[in-house]
This record gives structure tokens, C-alpha cells and sequence, in this order.
């Protein structure tokens, strides 16, 4: 077996990528500014500098449109890497996303609400996000309680009753878009649901920012006991792990987190199944190690991810999960081929 690189190093190259690919992010665009401009425009605004009168749209371009955009991608694509390394661990899964326990399609059953019967309008540019978090949560709370039995929380048991009832809210959602009296509202749904930054704004980064960095510092404490939970109940309990409550910590924690980003970015696929991998490929299975790469990693994904998807075909917009799955799943297939990994590292 071949030796994997160190942790440190690879964190020292992916730090550096991740701020080029922020700078650049918020640089790039239909609308190109020049570097030395962004630097400008971003030094005003951080230091309350003045500008000149002509240069308010370039500044409005950098600042309040685009640098919130390229860091709510940066958090969202970390966030969702590091739930998907939660997720594999909770049901002991390779093939699990932080979809897969019903949160995104119980999060499409609020969207779809809000678009079609007018859910939460008095919150104006809020409606969506706050209608898909709470719809996110109550699909959590019913996976959580159609599937633990007296014996706890089973993976295999929340995988069925996930994929069970993820088929039933989407049977809701599309009921409600069938009756829906507005002929725009399937559209809108299904490009929510195939994820979008569009509407990122600089409100919307705090929550967000707050929940995946206390998921990745709670995770990175429990980094131990995950490398454990893998190994099987059995072992877990031999080690003085008790699985049962570990495995109800981490749904609650997925679920939440999962359930605020769906609400700022709508359902971007790929990122939390693939990265995980990714960060194995790179530093081994230890938990902690592929907790510390995996969000630096999907983070630097993520914010090209969505340069892509709003240069590519501009004015148009691609949706995030059309993109990902078109730049990531090509690479993530040589990465594998050439590597001859196996889940868990062996």
C-alpha cells in the first residue's frame, strides 16, 4: 500500500487555493473587473474608504452582490463536505449525502409552498429560506421518529425510512406544483432544487457560517469515536463508545446543519458524497484528518462550482448541481481509477 501525504502539507495548499479561489470568485464574472479594481473596491469597503462616484457599480458588483455570493459558496461547500463525512459515518454508508436521510426533499415541500401558495409572504425575500428550513426540520423529525425502534437508531433501518419518505415529500411537492394556479412555479421550484447562490445576500452568512463551523469543531471532537462507529456497534461498545447515543447526536447535528443550507442554497448535490472521499484519497480514513481537508476542500469546489455556473451560459444561470456533477464526477472518477481506493481507506 502506498504512503498518503501528511496532513499539514496539504492543508498548506489547500488554504492558499481556497483564498486564491475566493479572490478570484468575487474578480471573475459576467461582468469583469479588473484585479486591481476588486482590490480596491474590497479595501474600501473594509476600511470605509472613498470611492469615486462613477466607480459605485463596480464597487456594488464586488461588494453587496458578489462577496457574499462567493463566501455563502465557500461555507455551503464546506458545510456540505463535512455532513456528508457525518452522514457516512451515521449509517456506515459510502454511497450517503446529506440528503439521503429525506431533509432536501422534506426542504422542497416548503420551497414548493412558498411558490405556489404564497407561504410566509409577509417575509418578503425570506419566505423561501425560512419555509425550506422549517419544512427541512419537520422531515428530520420524521425520519428521526418513524425509525428508531426500542433497540435505537439502526443505519440500515434510517437509510429505508430516509429513502421512504424522501419518495413521499416529493410526491407532496410535486402535488402541490400539479395544482399550483401559477404557470412559473415548476420552473422555479426545480432550479431551487438543483441549487442556486442567487440569492445569497449578506445576511444570509452569518447562520450559516455559525452552524457549519460548529459542526466541523463538534465532528472534529468526536473525531475518535467516528473512526470507532465504523468498525460496527459491536466493536464501538467493546471500546466504552455507546453507539446508540453517538449515532442520535449525529442525525440531530446533520439534520440541522443540512437543514440551514438547504435554506440559503437550495439542494446541491454531489458535494457532500464525493469530498469525503476526496479527503480520504488525500490523508487517509482517520476522521479528524478528513474533517480538517474535506471542508477546505469542498469549500475551493464550490466557489468555482458557482463561477462556472453563472459565467458559463451568462445572462443564464446553470444551476450548482448541474455544475458540480459536470466538473466534479470526471475527476473523482480518474482520482478513483488511479488510486485504487476503497472505502475507509483499505
Amino acid at each position: 500500500m502506498g504512503t498518503r501525504p501528511e496532513l499539514l502539507p496539504v492543508v498548506l495548499v489547500l488554504v492558499p487555493v481556497l483564498l486564491v479561489s475566493l479572490f478570484v470568485g468575487v474578480a471573475l464574472g459576467p461582468t469583469v473587473v479588473p484585479l486591481e479594481d476588486t482590490v480596491r473596491y474590497l479595501g474600501a469597503a473594509l476600511t470605509g474608504g472613498e470611492l469615486a462616484p462613477d466607480e459605485m457599480t463596480g464597487y456594488s458588483i464586488v461588494w453587496r452582490v458578489r462577496s457574499p455570493r462567493v463566501l455563502l459558496a465557500a461555507v455551503v461547500g464546506a458545510g456540505l463536505s463535512v455532513v456528508g463525512v457525518a452522514v457516512q459515518a451515521l449509517v456506515r454508508n459510502p454511497l450517503a449525502d446529506p440528503f439521503i436521510l429525506g431533509v432536501s426533499s422534506g426542504a422542497s415541500v416548503g420551497a414548493s409552498a412558498v411558490a405556489s401558495l404564497g407561504l410566509f409572504a409577509g417575509l418578503g425575500v425570506y419566505a423561501l429560506s425560512t419555509a425550506s428550513f422549517l419544512t427541512a426540520l419537520g422531515a428530520s423529525a420524521l425520519v428521526y421518529l418513524a425509525a428508531r425502534t426500542s433497540a435505537g437508531l439502526t443505519p440500515l433501518r434510517l437509510v429505508l425510512v430516509g429513502v421512504a419518505l424522501a419518495y413521499a415529500f416529493q410526491a407532496l411537492m410535486s402535488l402541490i406544483v400539479f395544482f399550483s394556479p401559477f404557470g412559473e412555479t415548476a420552473r422555479s421550484v426545480l432550479f431551487w432544487l438543483m441549487g442556486s447562490l442567487g440569492g445569497a445576500t449578506w445576511g444570509a452568512l452569518p447562520p450559516a457560517t455559525a452552524v457549519v463551523v460548529l459542526a466541523v469543531l463538534v465532528l472534529r471532537r468526536s473525531g475518535s469515536r467516528l473512526d470507532v462507529l465504523s468498525l460496527g456497534d459491536e466493536t464501538a461498545a467493546s471500546l466504552g463508545v455507546e453507539a446508540t447515543a453517538l449515532r442520535r447526536n449525529l442525525f440531530l447535528l446533520t439534520a440541522l446543519t443540512t437543514g440551514v443550507l438547504v435554506a440559503v442554497s437550495g439542494a446541491v448535490g454531489f458535494v457532500g458524497l464525493v469530498m469525503p472521499h476526496l479527503a480520504r484519497l488525500l490523508v487517509g480514513p482517520g476522521h479528524r484528518r478528513v474533517l480538517t481537508v474535506a471542508p477546505l476542500a469542498g469549500a475551493i469546489l464550490l466557489v468555482w462550482v458557482d463561477l462556472l455556473s453563472r459565467t458559463l451560459f451568462a445572462p443564464r444561470e446553470l444551476p450548482l448541481g448541474v455544475a458540480t456533477a459536470l466538473l466534479g464526477v470526471p475527476v473523482f472518477v480518474v482520482l478513483l481509477r488511479r488510486s485504487g481506493y476503497l472505502f475507509g481507506g483499505h
